[in-house]
């Protein structure tokens, strides 16, 4: 368990928190590229770490991402008119380009405007993978940019959503990282069932209780969850926590199409988290619209599940999730549809901020334990000023990997490729 200092030390992000200043040393998801389809299109607004921003494509195609506040009088800038390479304010006319600097005053006489010494505070982004992502910190630490292979094959082979959560983020995180609960919580009770869950005959379900083995690296660990199946063999699933937030997980198809798959927790602030989501193939084969639909239905991220303007689930705490107890009795153990949907129900059900001081945690919670003391040992490093994990590219190639094996099997011939091992540290 954390104490209630320490607690506090990891969840809070807001501008000056010790986590919120770590945080800002990584490259963050800001939003999805298609929520700025077109050169000068409406403007949207973004909430990270705190901070309210306005994010918008400009005439050249660049994204900028502002202060929501005008310098002038602090009138919104998502009313703003986006044009000729700027956000223009409508309350008086200022207007200011991707990298904050106002270039016009509509409302001053040419001969006493002041735009050269007006900035607005701004954030440099990049697009990548189909997301804008932005850097926060402190530009001599800027870290390179963080191409994770799911951001690296075509679009044709990859699928991104995004979905609000009410927690904190180290909440989302932690249920990300947990293997202990999946094939408890989401399995589906019959074979029959064409509920999403994992089927009663899945070895990941009709293994025993995992023993956890990880590995601590430069970037984070990787992890696997080791359940036995009988007197000769065992189920792997192995995982890569790379720091802040990012899981990578195996996935597939139903049609048994191989998919990496993975989740980043980003906080909003305080209480509320943006969570991203991917999945691509890991063959030649891209992705048909029946598997990026199969892929929503899955997770319950998609159009069907999360309204696409405000990106919140329809199956919420107001209506309990739309749990139906028929089918928790007869089909899915919790009778809740969609995965991840019966994720963010269980983690919001503990609290905005669950108070970690009152847990009790055993060996199957090991990889929570070492991602707290992972975050830990990062503040520690960013108030000294040193490098973190998670911010060199050794993660560039890393894959998920999950099969069954002889026992004494060595998982890691599964979990990373020769392309991306990197030191590790058994822990």
């Amino acid at each position: 368990m954390l104490s209630r200092e320490d607690n506090a030390l990891l969840t809070r992000v807001e501008r000056g928190t010790p986590m919120g200043t770590t945080l800002r040393r990584y490259w963050i998801p800001a939003l999805l590229a298609r929520e700025l389809p077109e050169p000068d299109c409406a403007p949207v607004r973004v909430r990270l770490l705190g901070e309210d921003l306005i994010a918008f494509r400009d005439t050249q195609g660049r994204v900028g991402l502002l202060d929501e506040y005008c310098s002038h009088r602090r009138a919104s800038l998502f009313f703003g008119r986006n044009e000729e390479c700027g956000l223009r304010c409508v309350y008086h006319g200022w207007k200011y380009d991707v990298d904050g600097r106002c270039v016009d005053m509509m409302n001053e006489p040419e001969g006493h405007q002041f735009k050269d010494k007006i900035f607005i505070t701004s954030y440099p982004t990049l697009e990548l993978g189909d997301m804008v992502w932005t850097y926060m910190g402190p530009p001599e630490r800027t870290p390179a940019p963080p191409k994770f292979a799911w951001t690296q094959v075509p679009a044709t082979h990859r699928q991104v959503s995004k979905v609000i959560q009410e927690t904190n983020w180290l909440q989302g995180l932690e249920g990300g990282i947990d293997t202990s609960h999946a094939p408890i919580m989401h399995r589906l009770l019959t074979t029959a069932s064409t509920r999403p869950g994992f089927k009663p005959t899945n070895p990941f379900v009709r293994g025993k209780a995992p023993v956890l083995e990880l590995d601590v690296t430069d970037y984070g660990y990787q992890y696997a969850g080791v359940r036995p199946l009988d007197d000769a063999s065992v189920h792997v699933r192995s995982y890569h926590l790379i720091l802040p937030f990012h899981q990578i997980r195996p996935s597939q198809t139903d049609g048994g199409l191989p998919l990496a798959a993975g989740h980043m927790w980003v906080p909003m602030d305080d209480a509320t988290t943006m969570v991203y989501n991917w999945e691509y193939s890991l063959t030649d084969a891209p992705l048909s619209d029946e598997d990026r639909h199969e892929i929503e239905r899955r997770l319950g991220n998609g159009p069907r599940d999360v309204d696409q303007t405000t990106f919140r689930s329809l199956r919420n705490r107001g209506n309990n999730y739309l749990l139906d107890r028929q089918v928790q009795k007869t089909e899915s153990f919790t009778g809740i549809e969609g995965i991840n949907t019966q994720d963010r129900a269980v983690q919001e059900s503990m609290g905005t901020v669950v108070d970690r001081s009152r847990e009790h945690l055993g060996p199957a919670d090991r990889a929570v334990i070492q991602a707290r003391r992972l975050l830990l040992e990062a503040v520690r490093a960013t108030e000294k000023g040193d490098a973190l994990r998670g911010v060199a590219p050794t993660y560039y190639a890393l894959t998920p990997g999950e099969a069954v094996l002889p026992r004494g099997a060595d998982w890691r011939q599964i979990s990373t490729p020769d392309a991306a091992r990197v030191p590790a540290e058994r822990s």
